[in-house]
Protein backbone atom coordinates (compact mmCIF):
# COMPACT_ATOMS: atom_id res chain seq x y z
CA UNK A 1 0.00 0.00 0.00
CA UNK A 2 1.29 3.45 -0.92
CA UNK A 3 2.64 5.65 1.88
CA UNK A 4 4.05 9.16 1.85
CA UNK A 5 5.59 11.42 4.48
CA UNK A 6 4.78 15.13 4.47
CA UNK A 7 5.45 18.09 6.69
CA UNK A 8 3.75 21.32 7.67
CA UNK A 9 3.63 23.97 10.34
CA UNK A 10 1.16 21.76 12.22
CA UNK A 11 0.20 18.09 12.03
CA UNK A 12 -3.15 19.07 10.51
CA UNK A 13 -1.41 21.07 7.79
CA UNK A 14 0.92 18.14 7.08
CA UNK A 15 -2.08 15.80 6.81
CA UNK A 16 -3.85 18.15 4.40
CA UNK A 17 -0.68 18.35 2.29
CA UNK A 18 -0.59 14.55 2.09
CA UNK A 19 -4.27 14.28 1.19
CA UNK A 20 -3.80 16.84 -1.57
CA UNK A 21 -0.79 14.96 -2.94
CA UNK A 22 -2.62 11.61 -2.87
CA UNK A 23 -5.84 13.21 -4.12
CA UNK A 24 -8.01 11.36 -1.57
CA UNK A 25 -10.23 12.16 1.41
CA UNK A 26 -9.18 11.50 5.01
CA UNK A 27 -11.41 8.41 5.39
CA UNK A 28 -9.35 6.66 2.70
CA UNK A 29 -6.07 6.79 4.61
CA UNK A 30 -4.36 5.76 7.84
CA UNK A 31 -2.44 8.57 9.56
CA UNK A 32 0.63 8.35 11.78
CA UNK A 33 2.02 11.52 13.34
CA UNK A 34 5.81 11.23 13.32
CA UNK A 35 6.60 14.65 14.83
CA UNK A 36 4.18 17.07 16.39
CA UNK A 37 6.32 20.04 15.46
CA UNK A 38 7.30 23.03 17.58
CA UNK A 39 6.76 26.78 17.20
CA UNK A 40 10.09 27.46 18.92
CA UNK A 41 11.08 30.63 20.75
CA UNK A 42 9.22 33.65 19.37
CA UNK A 43 8.27 31.46 16.39
CA UNK A 44 11.84 31.94 15.13
CA UNK A 45 14.40 29.97 17.13
CA UNK A 46 14.05 26.17 17.26
CA UNK A 47 11.05 25.96 14.97
CA UNK A 48 10.38 22.34 13.97
CA UNK A 49 7.86 21.34 11.30
CA UNK A 50 5.29 18.64 12.02
CA UNK A 51 5.74 15.39 10.10
CA UNK A 52 3.15 12.73 9.31
CA UNK A 53 3.08 9.42 7.51
CA UNK A 54 -0.07 8.85 5.49
CA UNK A 55 -0.89 5.40 4.07
CA UNK A 56 -3.62 4.61 1.58
CA UNK A 57 -6.11 2.07 2.94
CA UNK A 58 -7.03 -0.93 0.84
CA UNK A 59 -10.11 -0.44 -1.28
CA UNK A 60 -11.89 -3.70 -0.38
CA UNK A 61 -15.03 -2.80 -2.29
CA UNK A 62 -13.06 -1.81 -5.37
CA UNK A 63 -11.06 -5.06 -5.23
CA UNK A 64 -14.24 -7.15 -4.89
CA UNK A 65 -15.99 -5.34 -7.72
CA UNK A 66 -13.03 -5.67 -10.10
CA UNK A 67 -12.65 -9.39 -9.36
CA UNK A 68 -16.36 -10.05 -9.89
CA UNK A 69 -16.43 -8.00 -13.09
CA UNK A 70 -13.54 -10.02 -14.50
CA UNK A 71 -15.27 -13.31 -13.60
CA UNK A 72 -18.61 -12.21 -15.03
CA UNK A 73 -16.97 -11.06 -18.25
CA UNK A 74 -15.14 -14.38 -18.56
CA UNK A 75 -18.49 -16.19 -18.12
CA UNK A 76 -20.13 -13.81 -20.63
CA UNK A 77 -22.69 -12.80 -18.00
CA UNK A 78 -24.11 -9.30 -17.89
CA UNK A 79 -24.99 -8.17 -14.37
CA UNK A 80 -24.98 -5.09 -12.18
CA UNK A 81 -22.80 -5.32 -9.09
CA UNK A 82 -24.19 -3.64 -5.98
CA UNK A 83 -21.91 -3.60 -2.92
CA UNK A 84 -22.54 -2.29 0.59
CA UNK A 85 -20.17 -2.53 3.55
CA UNK A 86 -21.28 -2.27 7.17
CA UNK A 87 -19.59 -3.42 10.39
CA UNK A 88 -16.91 -5.42 8.55
CA UNK A 89 -19.56 -7.22 6.50
CA UNK A 90 -19.57 -6.79 2.73
CA UNK A 91 -22.92 -7.54 1.11
CA UNK A 92 -22.83 -8.02 -2.66
CA UNK A 93 -25.94 -8.36 -4.81
CA UNK A 94 -25.77 -9.28 -8.50
CA UNK A 95 -28.68 -8.16 -10.68
CA UNK A 96 -29.23 -9.32 -14.23
CA UNK A 97 -30.85 -11.91 -16.51
CA UNK A 98 -30.08 -15.63 -16.31
CA UNK A 99 -28.75 -15.52 -12.77
CA UNK A 100 -29.50 -19.22 -12.39
CA UNK A 101 -26.13 -19.92 -14.00
CA UNK A 102 -24.42 -18.07 -11.15
CA UNK A 103 -26.43 -19.89 -8.49
CA UNK A 104 -25.75 -23.39 -9.74
CA UNK A 105 -27.07 -26.61 -8.19
CA UNK A 106 -28.28 -25.74 -4.68
CA UNK A 107 -26.18 -22.61 -4.70
CA UNK A 108 -22.84 -24.38 -5.20
CA UNK A 109 -21.58 -21.96 -7.86
CA UNK A 110 -22.70 -18.94 -5.82
CA UNK A 111 -21.00 -20.36 -2.71
CA UNK A 112 -17.75 -20.98 -4.60
CA UNK A 113 -17.76 -17.47 -6.04
CA UNK A 114 -18.48 -16.03 -2.59
CA UNK A 115 -15.50 -17.95 -1.19
CA UNK A 116 -13.21 -16.60 -3.92
CA UNK A 117 -14.36 -13.01 -3.36
CA UNK A 118 -13.69 -13.47 0.37
CA UNK A 119 -10.12 -14.58 -0.42
CA UNK A 120 -9.60 -11.46 -2.53
CA UNK A 121 -11.02 -9.13 0.12
CA UNK A 122 -9.12 -10.74 3.02
CA UNK A 123 -5.79 -11.35 1.29
CA UNK A 124 -3.93 -9.21 3.85
CA UNK A 125 -4.10 -11.20 7.08
CA UNK A 126 -2.88 -8.28 9.19
CA UNK A 127 -6.15 -6.40 8.56
CA UNK A 128 -9.56 -6.92 10.19
CA UNK A 129 -11.39 -9.87 8.65
CA UNK A 130 -14.38 -8.90 6.55
CA UNK A 131 -17.26 -11.30 6.02
CA UNK A 132 -18.48 -11.48 2.43
CA UNK A 133 -22.07 -12.36 1.53
CA UNK A 134 -22.77 -12.79 -2.18
CA UNK A 135 -26.38 -13.07 -3.35
CA UNK A 136 -28.57 -12.78 -6.42
CA UNK A 137 -32.35 -12.79 -6.99
CA UNK A 138 -32.77 -13.12 -3.19
CA UNK A 139 -31.51 -16.72 -3.34
CA UNK A 140 -29.96 -16.73 0.15
CA UNK A 141 -33.18 -15.66 1.89
CA UNK A 142 -35.35 -18.06 -0.10
CA UNK A 143 -32.99 -20.99 0.53
CA UNK A 144 -32.88 -20.18 4.25
CA UNK A 145 -36.67 -20.22 4.47
CA UNK A 146 -36.76 -23.56 2.63
CA UNK A 147 -34.22 -25.03 5.06
CA UNK A 148 -36.16 -23.79 8.08
CA UNK A 149 -39.32 -25.48 6.81
CA UNK A 150 -37.34 -28.67 6.20
CA UNK A 151 -35.92 -28.52 9.73
CA UNK A 152 -39.37 -28.17 11.32
CA UNK A 153 -40.83 -30.93 9.13
CA UNK A 154 -38.03 -33.41 9.85
CA UNK A 155 -37.97 -32.62 13.57
CA UNK A 156 -41.69 -33.35 13.80
CA UNK A 157 -41.12 -36.63 12.00
CA UNK A 158 -38.46 -37.59 14.53
CA UNK A 159 -40.69 -36.56 17.44
CA UNK A 160 -43.61 -38.69 16.20
CA UNK A 161 -41.67 -41.76 15.03
CA UNK A 162 -38.84 -41.63 17.53
CA UNK A 163 -36.35 -42.55 14.81
CA UNK A 164 -33.13 -40.68 14.10
CA UNK A 165 -33.02 -38.93 10.73
CA UNK A 166 -29.96 -38.11 8.65
CA UNK A 167 -30.44 -35.27 6.19
CA UNK A 168 -28.75 -35.05 2.81
CA UNK A 169 -25.22 -33.58 2.70
CA UNK A 170 -25.14 -29.80 3.05
CA UNK A 171 -22.53 -27.08 3.06
CA UNK A 172 -21.54 -25.42 6.38
CA UNK A 173 -23.90 -22.46 5.91
CA UNK A 174 -26.94 -24.69 5.32
CA UNK A 175 -26.07 -26.93 8.26
CA UNK A 176 -25.87 -23.87 10.50
CA UNK A 177 -29.39 -22.87 9.45
CA UNK A 178 -30.72 -26.31 10.46
CA UNK A 179 -28.86 -26.33 13.79
CA UNK A 180 -29.95 -22.76 14.59
CA UNK A 181 -33.59 -23.45 13.72
CA UNK A 182 -33.77 -26.46 16.04
CA UNK A 183 -31.42 -25.41 18.84
CA UNK A 184 -34.29 -24.59 21.22
CA UNK A 185 -36.56 -27.44 20.15
CA UNK A 186 -38.02 -29.20 23.18
CA UNK A 187 -38.01 -32.68 21.62
CA UNK A 188 -35.01 -33.08 19.31
CA UNK A 189 -31.31 -32.30 19.16
CA UNK A 190 -28.96 -32.02 16.19
CA UNK A 191 -25.33 -32.66 15.33
CA UNK A 192 -23.26 -33.05 12.17
CA UNK A 193 -21.37 -36.11 11.04
CA UNK A 194 -19.20 -37.15 8.09
CA UNK A 195 -16.46 -35.45 6.12
CA UNK A 196 -16.82 -32.57 3.67
CA UNK A 197 -18.38 -32.38 1.14
CA UNK A 198 -20.61 -35.19 2.43
CA UNK A 199 -21.08 -33.86 5.94
CA UNK A 200 -24.73 -33.94 7.00
CA UNK A 201 -27.05 -32.97 9.87
CA UNK A 202 -28.42 -35.68 12.11
CA UNK A 203 -31.71 -35.08 13.99
CA UNK A 204 -32.53 -37.29 16.93
CA UNK A 205 -34.78 -37.37 20.01
CA UNK A 206 -33.48 -35.74 23.15
CA UNK A 207 -32.64 -38.24 25.84
CA UNK A 208 -35.04 -38.32 28.74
Amino acid sequence: MKSIETSGKTAEEAIQNALKELNVTEDKVAIEVLEEGSKGFLNIIGVKPAKVKVTLKRDHIGDAKKFLRDVLNAMNIKAEIHIKEENNEININLIGPNMGVLIGYRGETLDSLQYLVSLVVNKNHDETYKRVILDTVNYRHNRQETLKKLAFKMSEKVRVNGKTLKLEPMNPYERRVIHSTLQNNAYVTTHSEGEEPYRRVVIELKKA
